[in-house]
């Protein structure tokens, strides 16, 4: 398999085919209690990136190097200090959006997303594909996160991209869209339960979308089975 298929390959898994949070179903804990907001789905999805991205290069670096009795120990190691940094760098520059997500920062180390990467792919690949399973894995988590929390934030809260200098600074402060004047805010969707439909909704799309293009898929190839070549001799009057 040449270099672009498989970097191809690890983008559709990435994104769609083995998404983690829609197909893996891993990471729910954080992606439903924390989605209440677009800037709080990206805050968190960016960390988890972060995180996914480089651990999976550093379990790659390491994997000829640690045997089999010490390489989990190696990967939990590894994926915690990464998570240390990743809070430390939200302390310095997103101090008031890391207050909101709380306890979730740190919990990246317990995602079963990222080890399940690391001892899955990284620890068997060089670090080029680990780079982009791990960039691919984080990005199609962020993206859900991000599909979710404005889901939750219309319905919500009447508005969109509210609080978004909490990541992008003062000059975000414009860029909130707000869709009902005076709007009542529905607390069903901001709430977890409200998570939990959202994503049955994210999931059930995703699964029709794929039924569909089975179908299609299906019914082309029967057409081209079912069709006859057909020779035509003589003057057609």
């Amino acid at each position: 398999m040449s270099n672009l298929t498989e970097i191809k390959t690890l983008s559709k898994n990435g994104l769609w085919s083995n998404n983690p949070a829609i197909v893996q179903l891993l990471g729910l804990c954080p992606l439903l209690a924390v989605t209440g907001t677009v800037v709080n789905a990206i805050g968190l999805g960016l960390a988890t990136m972060l995180v996914l991205l480089m651990s999976n290069i550093a379990v790659s670096l390491i994997r000829n190097y640690v045997n089999d009795s010490i390489r989990l120990p190696a990967f939990v190691m590894i994926i915690a200090s990464l998570v240390t940094c990743a809070e430390l760098l939200m302390q310095a520059f997103t101090y008031e959006l890391y207050q909101i997500l709380g306890i979730f920062i740190p919990l990246i180390v317990t995602n079963c997303a990222i080890l399940g990467r690391a001892d899955a792919y990284a620890s068997k690949n060089n670090p080029l594909f680990a780079a982009v399973d791990g960039f691919m894995m984080g990005l199609g988590f962020l993206i859900v996160l991000v599909l979710l929390g404005a889901a939750r934030e219309v319905i919500g809260q009447g508005a969109l991209f509210s609080n978004m200098h909490l990541i992008f600074g003062d000059m975000a402060h414009a860029w909130e869209i707000t869709l009902v004047d005076d709007y009542s805010n529905f607390l069903f969707a901001i709430l977890p339960p409200g998570a939990f439909v959202g994503m049955g909704l994210i999931i059930a799309l995703k699964n029709w979308i794929d039924t569909e293009v089975e179908r299609r898929q299906v019914s082309n190839t029967e057409q081209i089975k079912g069709s006859k070549r057909v020779r035509v001799t003589g003057n057609i009057s």
